[in-house]
């Protein structure tokens, strides 16, 4: 397989789709959360309306675009929030110094729900890839907190980090309405209070395979 850079008109096509998705992520960060228009877009790139979305088929098109530049830069910056506490928590609190964009994700991921629409794929890979590597961290970070042994419960582990990402998903919407939440803290303490949990089920866990848990009716 060839490693060769594209060439010639398409190598144009893919140098300007990144210059319309910078300037898409500029206007979003500097907005706040009164949205953005793809005029708005062509003016910082010099084009017209037409010419923006000629490179992406769609307004939608172009939005998902952005959304997934704003995980690619995210994750550069911060580290892999689906696989470093810290790392999310970074990236919350930095999510709330753009409104812009916290407001983009949460319009476009409610319109995704349906089939047809461009990021439909995008979310509903998203979410999987997510839940699986919160819920290893999960799983790692009460380990590490006791020494359980393997009868763990993958599928708490699981709940819970469906339970984190609903949480995320709420505390930006209450955010955009209310500026003063602090999203990054709200996080920290519900992830310790899922963590207590998950110690606490595979303790029962340990229990009931060793014969010590306490029989119905005692």
């Amino acid at each position: 397989m060839s490693n060769r850079s594209p060439r010639g008109p398409y190598r144009k096509t893919v140098a300007r789709r990144e210059q319309i998705i910078d300037a898409a992520l500029a206007a979003y960060t500097e907005a706040g959360s009164r949205g953005v228009s793809v005029r708005d877009i062509a003016q910082r790139v010099g084009m017209t309306d037409a010419g923006v979305l000629h490179h992406f088929g769609s307004r939608e098109e172009l939005f998902t675009a952005v959304l997934q530049a704003r995980e690619r830069v995210g994750r550069d910056a911060f580290g892999d929030a689906g696989r470093d506490p810290k790392a999310a928590f970074e990236l919350l609190a930095h999510n709330a110094t753009t409104p812009g964009l916290v407001k983009l994700f949460l319009d476009v991921a409610a319109a995704a729900a349906e089939p047809d629409h461009p990021a439909h794929g995008y979310f509903t890979e998203r979410y999987p890839r997510l839940r699986g590597s919160l819920a290893d961290v999960l799983t790692d970070g009460a380990d590490h907190r006791q020494d359980l042994g393997p009868e763990r419960s993958t599928v708490d582990a699981a709940w819970a980090a469906r339970i984190l990402l609903a949480a995320v998903d709420g505390l930006q919407l209450q955010w955009l309405l209310d500026p003063d939440i602090d999203m990054a803290a709200d996080m920290a303490t519900l992830s310790e209070v899922l963590l207590d949990t998950l110690d606490r089920g595979s303790e029962q866990g340990k229990e009931a395979v060793s014969g010590d848990a306490p029989t119905a009716g005692a």
